[in-house]
C-alpha cells in the first residue's frame, strides 16, 4: 500500500499526539527561587521631570565629544532635603550615566546653536568613586524636550539659590540671637559680680566696726 494513504498517515502520526496528551503529572522545580527586593537609591526621592535623551562628556585629552549612553534623564527631588539631582541612566543596561546635585551655582545654555541640545558643567559621581569636573551635551528627539530640560534645569537652580539664601539668613538670625543671649548672660554675671563686691565691702564694714566695738 502506498504511503501516501491517510490510514497509513494517521498511524504515523498517532504517537506524536499521543506524547501531546497532558497526563496530569506534576514535577517539582530543582531550585525554589525566592523574591529579592531590589532598591534603586530612589527610594526617598519623587521625579519631577522624566525625557528620553542621549548624553555626551567632553573629552579634555581627546579634545572630543564621546558618547556616554542613551536612555532615560531625571531630575529627582529628596523627600526630605528637598535637593535635587540629575540622574540619568542607559536604557538597556541602566548603567548610570551621569549623577550629580543641581548647585545654585550652575546653569545651562544651547549648544553651538542647536535647539536640540544643550551644555552644562557639574561635578559629577557617576562612576561611583569620586566627584569628576565634566562638561556635559544632552541631546533630545524634539525642541519642546530640550525647551522643558533647559526650564527646569534653571528653575531647580534658581530654587536651590533661594533655599540657600533662606538658610544663611535663618544662621545669621540665628548668630545675632546667641549673641543677644551672650551679651544678656554677660550683663548678668558682672551685675552678679558687682553684688559680690559690695556684699563683701559690707562684709569688711562690719567686721571693722564690731573690731573697733571690742576696742
Amino acid at each position: 500500500m502506498s504511503s501516501a494513504d491517510p490510514q497509513h498517515r494517521g498511524d504515523d502520526d498517532s504517537p506524536a499526539a499521543a506524547d501531546e496528551e497532558d497526563t496530569g503529572a506534576q514535577v517539582a522545580p530543582i531550585v525554589r527561587l525566592e523574591e529579592v527586593s531590589v532598591t534603586t537609591g530612589e527610594e526617598d526621592e519623587h521625579t519631577i521631570l522624566d525625557l528620553k535623551s542621549k548624553l555626551y562628556r567632553f573629552d579634555k585629552d581627546g579634545n572630543q565629544w564621546k558618547e556616554r549612553g542613551a536612555g532615560t534623564v531625571k531630575f529627582l527631588k529628596h523627600n526630605v532635603t528637598g535637593k535635587v539631582r540629575l540622574l540619568m541612566r542607559q536604557s538597556k543596561t541602566l548603567k548610570i550615566c551621569a549623577n550629580h546635585l543641581i548647585l545654585p551655582t550652575m546653569s545651562v545654555q544651547e549648544h553651538a546653536g542647536n535647539e536640540k541640545s544643550c551644555v552644562w558643567h557639574a561635578k559629577d559621581f557617576a562612576d561611583g568613586d569620586e566627584l569628576k569636573d565634566e562638561l556635559f551635551c544632552i541631546r533630545f528627539p524634539s525642541i519642546e524636550n530640550c525647551r522643558s530640560f533647559m526650564e527646569t534645569f534653571q528653575e531647580v537652580a534658581e530654587s536651590q539659590r533661594q533655599d540657600e539664601s533662606n538658610d544663611a539668613a535663618a544662621a545669621a538670625s540665628l548668630i545675632a540671637e546667641l549673641k543677644v543671649e551672650e551679651k544678656a548672660d554677660s550683663e548678668k554675671k558682672d551685675e552678679e559680680k558687682s553684688e559680690d563686691k559690695t556684699v563683701e565691702k559690707d562684709s569688711e564694714k562690719e567686721s571693722k566696726t564690731d573690731a573697733e566695738k571690742k576696742d
